[in-house]
């Protein structure tokens, strides 16, 4: 069994989805370990969900902050499964899931 998912983890295919996970898990890494995101300051969920989206907020403007204005515009990410999957059934799919309701 780990002999098969050892070679698995050597295909190009498994890299490129692992990709995505690791950038993610940095993310949250970054979120409970430098911002003590790990405990919540207030009581309730409310409170608990309006301080993790300032934090958000938060983090955003200091990775913002810390880029040069002369850095490129990175690429587009590639389009996910779904969105490959609505393109070859020729289902139109919207610009931004804001724009769903209305």
């Amino acid at each position: 069994m780990q002999v098969r998912v050892r070679t698995e983890q050597q295909r190009p295919e498994w890299k490129t989805r692992y990709a995505v996970r690791s950038g993610v898990e940095g993310t949250i890494n970054e979120f409970a370990h430098g911002h003590g995101m790990r405990r919540c300051r207030y009581r309730g969920q409310p409170k608990a969900h309006l301080q993790h989206v300032l934090t958000a907020i938060a983090v955003n403007i200091e990775r913002l902050s810390t880029r040069s204005l002369t850095q490129e515009t990175p690429s587009p990410r590639p389009p996910t499964a779904l969105q490959t999957f609505l393109d070859q059934q020729g289902i139109p799919r919207s610009k931004s899931w804001r724009t769903l309701g209305t």
